[in-house]
């Protein structure tokens, strides 16, 4: 395995502080992006970066440095009463990630975004696929996730849904569906995230959540 020296927006977050603490554990170089308020929530041996993920000029320095970005950066709670968040945080941030990554020329790009379709949140998903579109318009190495929820501390409620995925699934007409939106755990979102860094492809590869609960 080779060590990376990643850069990673969204470190100080439910998913990203974990998987700070992981890669560098592994021995890889992790510099997040950080403000002044949170940075605390990074694992020791992680470097904090100073910045704001809506500018991606607060920031570019660190990146120059980076071979792998993993961009993490959302709105918590995704709601479909947050639209406008989702276009000005969610995609803006993404739309700043990308355009620096490419500026550096990152060898590898890593965007976790959403199952689609789905019946519901279809502003998030918008926002979600833009950012996509952004992603292969730049030329970049990338890999997408698409999970549809994570299970986590904290993070439980559609667990009482799990026995209706099952079913939905020995249903041919809604087998694809609900394989593609039943939820995945923390742990096998950090584990497919943590693959992703360590295996990096050539192109554009989408990971979705039939493979995401395989790890």
């Amino acid at each position: 395995m080779t060590p990376h020296r990643v850069f990673l927006t969204g470190g100080t977050g439910y998913i990203g502080s974990r998987l700070a603490a992981i890669l560098s554990a592994r021995g890889h170089e992790v510099t997040a992006l950080a403000r002044k308020e949170s940075q605390h929530n990074l694992p020791p041996n992680c470097r904090a970066f100073l910045g704001n993920a809506l500018d991606g000029d607060s920031y570019a320095t660190a990146v120059a440095g980076a071979n792998t970005f993993v961009h993490l950066i959302g709105v918590s709670h995704p709601s479909p009463a947050k639209a406008r968040q989702f276009v000005e945080i969610d995609l803006k941030s993404a739309q700043e990630a990308i355009r620096v990554a490419a500026a550096a020329g990152i060898c590898h790009f890593i965007y976790l975004s959403v199952a689609q379709p789905a019946p519901v949140m279809h502003a998030y998903i918008e926002a979600r696929k833009a950012g996509e579109q952004l992603l292969r318009a730049s030329g970049l190495n990338a890999t997408v996730l698409r999970p549809w929820y994570v299970l986590g501390p904290g993070h439980r409620w559609p667990s009482v849904l799990l026995p209706l995925y099952a079913i939905a699934k020995l249903i041919p007409n809604t087998r694809e569906s609900a394989q593609r939106l039943e939820p995945v755990t923390l742990r096998q979102m950090l584990s497919a995230l943590e693959a992703a860094v360590e295996d990096p492809p050539t192109g554009v590869r989408v990971l979705e959540a039939t493979y995401i609960r395989r790890l």
